[in-house]
């Protein structure tokens, strides 16, 4: 390879160097450069140059090539001693060729010597003027023939030179054996200086921007390996202003987005400040161009659109493409939500807290220029059940046993399908389902046990709401009424205090027990908080007889089995049995006032002789004693006001029946009544057989003779003779 070949190959360097991409992108191999010693460029024929080719990494190992002039050759030797004027240069395996060095050796007796070399722009310089043989008196110094020094010193100082066509030169003076003054000019000398950093190169990565991308621009220059040490500091220009980030030492600045409007003509600045040197790039039109949007998306967060009242919706609007500002729109059924204008190819939209209106079909649209739509996206916005209502039906104002009630429970929001639970003290009793939203209802039949608290559950798979309770009170019919003596205990004597006992075994309270004789209302009693409850009574003749008892809780009132009471004793007056039964039965039962009246119309009764006779006293009876039977309950209920016996006709005395040791029986009869028999007249029933009573009261005061030949004188046909009484009710 010739020397002109290197030339070609350094100019290409430097063409590269201007051409070469951003940094990172390529690298190029920096150049050799060459060390003189002595570093002057000129010297006298005869002598010897030592050159040494140095490269960057110094360590580099391998055969360095050298040309001189048109000469090209290699060793492995980085040092050779030259004593032939030219132009020299070397390089290395991973560099380029130097720039050509001129060395001369000259014939001349006077000659000017430059040093050091390679020298460099803003360096300062020295001059020798040199003789072959011999010392100077004087010399003196010319810039293109004119005169920069004279002194007598052999050397001059040149400060920060810089890169021109100027020729130096110098006159030497000296004086021969003979005091003779000579002096010679040498040959005009051009100074080998070279840059020291190339003009920089503006380069720009991307090299084609689009709108919105990021750029990068770097003021591309270096600093030969010699003056590595020197600082440089870089502008950046744009249409003749400095762009904000001003000046520094970094060789790039970054544009984070480039705009349409910041298309324009840019250039950088190198300065080397300690040497007042400035160089600037070439100028570099720079087109930012627009890229239309395209391949625009719609996504939701959360994925599939599919959301619960109350979530947050965040609909994401993206482009695959799209340079510079993009305006973002959002739309629900064609109606406008949102937009925004950004320069990014993502935007989103949050719609906090869904409703349930929020549901629907969405889409966007991007716009740099010309809108695009995108997909759609259908929103499904899921309601919680809200707290559910129960309401309790019942076929009548009170609930019984036996009714079947009916359990509605609504939620009055919720995405459907709801699925209704049903609960009587938290435990469940059924469920049913509501697919179209709406309630539901449950139906069931009272039990004894169903009195409590009640609720429901709505549940559409998004957690489940209860209803506030309510209370239902079940009402139990009264049944199973039992009659029962509780007083006294053993025996009762006539004049005794009796006591007897009903009581419901099953029935919900409040419970109004009503106490008969013979269907006839005695009394009443009252048992709040359920239970049974009693009446009492002093024992006369006229409580012999049935009983029964009454239990009402406002539903149908159930009675008794009926419990007869047969009453035996000693002989008696008619009259005193009267009076002793009205009295007792009166002041037991109905009170002062009734028995005032009852009183004076038995009294009335004995004056007319309607007393039995052979009657004994109160003293002479026995203890009485109680038997149950079954009977037919009444059909009549409560006769308000009036005493048990006022209904018990008629009354027939027997004298001495068939002989026995009896003073008298008495038969009572019960007649059967239809309707309100407090209210119509009594009547006698031929068509009905009357429930007869029997009271027998035994003698102990009269001998069984007397009492037989009495009976027999009485009548020989019939065995008693049987007297009637009226009833104190009709003459009442």
């Amino acid at each position: 390879m010739s020397c002109q070949t290197g030339l070609v190959l350094a100019l290409l360097w430097l063409m590269l160097l201007y051409l070469a991409p951003a940094k990172g992108e390529s690298e190029i191999p920096p150049r050799a450069f060459l060390l003189l010693h002595p570093s002057w460029s000129t010297t006298f024929q005869g002598e010897s140059v030592k050159l040494t080719c140095m490269a960057v990494p110094s360590s580099e190992k391998g055969p360095i090539t050298w040309c001189h002039n048109n000469n090209v050759w290699k060793t492995k030797s980085e040092e050779i001693q030259i004593k032939d004027s030219g132009y020299y240069q070397c390089k290395t395996q991973r560099s380029h060729f130097s720039e050509p060095v001129h060395v001369e050796f000259s014939s001349d007796e006077v000659i000017l010597q430059v040093s050091p070399h390679p020298i460099f722009e803003g360096d300062d310089v020295f001059l020798k003027c040199q003789r072959k043989s011999g010392q100077l008196n004087k010399a003196t110094y010319y810039k293109d023939e004119k005169i920069l020094q004279s002194n007598y010193s052999d050397t001059i100082k040149l400060f920060s030179v810089s890169r021109d066509s100027s020729k130096y030169s110098c006159t030497a003076f000296w004086k021969t054996m003979f005091s003779i003054l000579w002096h010679k000019t040498s040959k005009p000398l051009k100074l080998q200086i070279q840059e020291l950093f190339l003009p920089p190169v503006l380069m720009l990565s991307p090299r084609q921007p689009n709108e919105g991308d990021p750029v990068t621009l770097t003021c591309e220059t270096r600093l030969p390996p010699q003056k590595s040490h020197v600082q440089l500091r870089f502008c950046f220009f744009k249409d003749g202003q400095r762009l904000e980030s001003g000046c520094n030492s970094s060789q790039e600045i970054q544009i984070p987005t480039m705009r349409l409007e910041d298309s324009g003509s840019y250039w950088c600045q190198a300065e080397a400040v300690a040497y007042k040197i400035i160089k600037s790039s070439s100028r570099l039109k720079i087109d930012v161009l627009r890229i239309p949007v395209s391949d625009v998306n719609l996504e939701t967060r959360p994925p599939g659109g599919q959301l619960i009242e109350g979530e947050n919706l965040v609909l994401i609007c993206s482009v695959a493409k799209g340079t510079g500002t993009i305006t973002f729109s959002w739309h629900k059924d064609g109606t406008s939500v949102s937009k925004k204008t950004q320069q990014s190819l993502l935007a989103e939209l949050l719609i906090p807290t869904v409703k349930m209106q929020d549901a629907g079909r969405y889409y966007c649209v991007a716009d740099n220029g010309g809108p695009i739509l995108s997909n759609r996206k259908e929103v499904t916005v899921r309601g919680l059940v809200s707290r559910p209502v129960l309401i309790l039906r019942t076929p009548r104002h009170q609930a019984v046993v036996g009714d079947v009630v009916q359990l509605h429970c609504e939620a009055s929001k919720g995405s459907p399908p709801i699925w209704y639970q049903f609960y009587h003290e938290d435990i469940t009793l059924g469920n049913s389902s509501a697919p179209n939203g709406g309630g539901a209802s449950f139906n069931f039949s009272l039990t004894e046990e169903g009195s409590g608290n009640y609720t429901c559950d709505a549940n559409n798979g998004l957690g489940p709401q209860r209803s506030d309770r309510v209370s239902l009170k079940v009402i139990v019919p009264v049944s199973d009424i039992v009659l029962s003596l509780r007083a006294p205990e053993t025996q009762a004597m006539v004049g005794d205090e009796v006591e007897i006992y009903c009581e419901a075994l099953k029935g919900s309270p409040p419970i109004l027990y009503q106490f008969y004789h013979e269907d006839m209302a005695l009394g009443n009693s009252l048992a709040p908080m359920g239970g049974g409850a009693s009446f009492k009574f002093i024992v006369t003749t006229e409580h012999a007889g049935n009983y029964s008892c009454e239990a009402d809780n406002g539903l149908e009132p159930q009675r008794s089995e009926v419990m007869t009471f047969n009453i035996t004793g000693p002989c008696r007056s008619r009259a005193g049995l009267i009076s002793a039964g009205v009295t007792g039965g009166l002041l037991g039962v109905l009170g002062l006032p009734v028995a005032a009246i009852l009183l004076r119309h038995f009294r009335t009764q004995r004056k007319l002789g309607l007393s039995a006779p052979g009657a004994s006293s109160p003293s002479d009876w026995q203890e009485p004693s109680f038997s149950r039977i079954s009977s037919t309950p009444p059909q009549e209920h409560l006769y308000d006001g009036h005493p048990a016996f006022i209904e018990l006709q008629p009354i027939y005395n027997n004298v001495n029946p068939e002989g026995l040791n009896m003073v008298y029986s008495q038969i009572q009869s019960s007649q059967p009544r239809n309707g309100n028999s407090a209210n119509s007249p009594r009547m006698c029933q031929k068509d009905k057989e009357p429930v007869v009573i029997y009271s027998e009261l035994r003698t102990a005061c009269c001998d069984d003779s007397s009492q037989q030949a009495s009976n027999h004188q009485e009548g020989d046909t019939e065995d008693y003779e049987n007297v009637p009484r009226e009833s104190a009710v009709l003459d009442h």
